[in-house]
């Protein structure tokens, strides 16, 4: 049994996991509680959830890392996940996750392994199987390099209106410079603009298709109480 203590926010996605819908803890009063494996086991028979279903939702809570983004001026123009599988992912559990990539992103894509090490690839998009001390570790990254593309040739036109209005304004031709001042800044606004404008979108949606990837992964699954440990386990 673990030692472990799980803050208020991680008791509450592992009872909401074990039990398949929202319910707080009866036990937890207002402030920050950290309880562990034990107690929350304990709270889980109160109120009929058994114990090997929340040592599952913990083991799962453990083994997945939090998701990360890479952002430009604010945007998130990358998204990446991991998880470690504490075990080896076999052959058939490879190609059977090459199948649900290309199924999830309609695209065919790149498979290709070297020894334990295995890639998924698709223009940006990257799914990498790797080995780790226990297992293997996956990794889903993906960029939108046309996002900031896009953002940073539309600050530069911008730019380039804001020069033109500054050497006209030094040479005296304010309004003949005027309309081509205004014609760059509204070609950079609306450049940035279509670069900036779908990336929340994007981030959420590719965020979303990585966490059901990862839901459907044999996550490794807590022994029962009582259980005698396995050989390689």
């Amino acid at each position: 049994m673990t030692d472990r203590r799980y803050t208020d926010e991680e008791i509450s996605a592992i009872f909401l996991a074990a039990a398949e819908a929202p319910m707080p803890p009866p036990h937890q009063a207002a402030g920050s509680h950290q309880l562990t494996l034990a107690e929350l086991q304990d709270i889980g028979r109160e109120v009929g959830i058994a114990p090997e279903a929340v040592a599952q939702a913990a083991r799962s809570l453990d083994v997945r890392r939090p998701a990360a983004s890479r952002s430009f001026l604010g945007l998130p123009i990358g998204v990446e996940r991991s998880v470690a599988l504490d075990r080896a992912l076999t052959d058939e559990a490879w190609e059977r996750l090459v199948v649900r990539l290309r199924e999830t992103f309609h695209a065919s894509g790149t498979a290709t392994s070297h020894g334990s090490l295995r890639q998924w690839t698709n223009g940006n998009l990257q799914v990498l199987v790797e080995p780790t001390a226990t297992g293997h570790r996956l990794r889903l990254a993906t960029l939108k390099r046309s996002a900031r593309a896009s953002m940073t040739s539309g600050l530069a036109v911008a730019g380039m209106g804001g020069a033109v209005a500054i050497a006209s304004a030094t040479a005296g031709h304010v309004a003949a410079g005027l309309p081509g001042v205004a014609l760059l800044l509204a070609a950079g606004m609306a450049i940035f603009a279509g670069g900036a404008l779908p990336v929340p979108g994007w981030a959420r949606r590719r965020g979303r298709q990585f966490e059901e990837i990862i839901a459907q992964l044999p996550l490794p699954a807590a022994p029962r109480l009582g259980d005698p440990a396995r050989p390689g386990d």
